[in-house]
């Protein structure tokens, strides 16, 4: 018999929780402005030592500085240094021997719903990254993984080459391919797939379908299935056509966008946080705050806390709402300053966009923007999470701004989103009744140095949601 006594090994590792501070801090950065704006009025109302600025005020509040001295409204200079430095002390007292503030359980469940509130549901990215960790994968190996989540569209599709992604990122070929098999049997479902046809397969593996008809069908005849050839179906597989109706009805089943599942309301309002013009021959990057109301620590609540009538127990309450208001106040600093910095910063990877619009879009990768701002990358994936910028050329997801690509005959950069968009306008222009197939298309890229295979022209048809020159073909 087997020898199945446990044994307890102690093993010391090291691993980084961040604090609630910190936790705070990132949601704040990763969410849109009118889903900021609308968590930062309910704080407003619950939290009595937060007021808001005028709105001719235009710059935001430090939190508390102990080497200034606080104005009240009326323009009266106050002497807050008693206050200042109570509040100094209860911050040490409150960190002292840990990394936490010191909040009462209400307060931590207070602070916890209004940062709940920002992002009501994980966002795909984090979804994946939970079951990336949980996976016991290596630390080269977990980079890779997010990189790969990363790239994924918002079908939760990685239509990226795998070479292209190793040579875009600080991994190798081999650890990406690991990686990606491991990425497409996580949840949804389908996730990582290259294309719907993938996707669908690998949902059918996982209920247990892979030899199915369903699953022979989209394997072997998807293009039949696509034009919904019942009958051309049913003689190549020598099966009856009820039995091909009830398998199609089982692929429709499936999630064709594992993605999508994820995505934010389309229907919500969508509002730039940057705007970039050119004024003369200087471009200006101005940072749209309007919608997210400027904050301060009441001056009121600050004399109170100075005042030596007040009890334990209310002072401890006012320290705590004013520490907490604080962190929220440096928060969204933090937030605007990022963002603006990063709008910045591709302003100038992308000058030629911004001067002649979506055909010098050049390949940029958040590596490079995060060394230029000497930043981490995820910081740079977070705080372009939902953030649009309005451009001379229109309004624009950050996110637009990164993409990989190529070069030409002349060794000049360019993007995936340029040549989509030069594909889409030569088939814009194409004649109707001799639509211009995709060999046509490699020879008419080729003509202006872009030199990229057939498979990928039609894979980038895919994506911009073109049909194959047959069935665009009108006599």
């Amino acid at each position: 018999m087997a020898n199945d006594n446990l044994e307890q090994v102690q093993k010391t590792s090291q691993s980084f929780t961040p604090s609630l501070r910190l936790r705070q801090a990132l949601k704040v950065l990763q969410s849109p402005a009118f889903e900021l704006r609308n968590a930062i009025l309910q704080e407003l109302e619950s939290n009595p030592v937060l007021e808001e600025l005028p709105l001719q005020v235009t710059s935001i509040e430090p939190a508390i500085d102990s080497d200034s001295k606080e104005t009240d409204q009326e323009g009266g200079e106050l002497d807050f240094d008693e206050t200042l430095e109570v509040l100094q002390k209860s911050d040490q007292d409150g960190e002292k021997g840990s990394t936490e503030p010191s909040y009462s359980s209400e307060d931590i469940q207070h602070r916890q719903y209004f940062f709940d509130s920002l992002v009501a549901e994980s966002t795909l990215q984090e979804h994946l990254m939970e079951q990336a960790q949980q996976s016991g994968l290596l630390e080269e190996e977990l980079r890779s993984m997010q990189y790969l989540i990363g790239s994924l569209d918002d079908s939760g599709f990685l239509t990226s080459d795998l070479s292209e992604l190793a040579a875009l990122s600080d991994s190798t070929l081999p650890i990406l391919q690991k990686a990606a098999e491991l990425l497409k049997t996580f949840d949804p479902p389908g996730i990582g797939a290259a294309d719907i046809k993938e996707c669908l397969l690998i949902q059918l593996e996982l209920q247990g379908k892979g030899d199915s008809l369903a699953a022979q069908i989209l394997r072997d005849h998807y293009e039949q299935l696509l034009h919904h050839r019942i009958v051309e179906l049913s003689r190549e597989l020598s099966v009856p056509t009820d039995a091909i109706q009830k398998a199609i009805e089982t692929i429709a089943s499936l999630d064709p966008a594992p993605g999508r599942q994820f995505a934010e309301d389309n229907n919500q309002t969508v509002a730039p946080d940057v705007v970039i013009r050119k004024e003369g021959d200087k471009w200006l990057v101005t940072l749209k705050s309007d919608y997210i109301p400027k904050l301060r620590i009441s001056s009121l609540y600050k004399s109170l806390l100075a005042k030596s009538e007040l009890g334990t127990k209310e002072r401890e309450y006012i320290r705590q709402k004013i520490r907490a208001g604080k962190y929220l106040i440096d928060s969204i600093a933090q937030r605007q300053q990022t963002v603006e910095r990063i709008a910045r910063a591709i302003l100038q990877f992308q000058k030629d966009f911004f001067e002649e619009g979506v055909s010098k879009l050049r390949p940029l990768t958040m590596r490079e923007v995060a060394e230029l701002m000497d930043v981490h990358e995820t910081t740079v994936s977070r705080a372009i999470a939902n953030k649009y910028m309005d451009t001379p050329w229109g309004l624009f997801a950050f996110k637009y701004f990164f993409t990989g690509g190529y070069e030409d005959d002349s060794g000049q950069s360019i993007s995936r989103t340029t040549i989509k968009e030069t594909i889409a306008r030569l088939i814009r222009k194409e004649r109707s009744d001799k639509p211009l197939s995709d060999p046509e298309i490699v020879e008419a890229l080729g003509q202006r140095g872009i030199k990229i295979a057939r498979r990928t022209i039609a894979k980038y048809r895919e994506e911009l949601g073109i049909l194959p020159n047959h069935l665009r073909r009108r006599y």
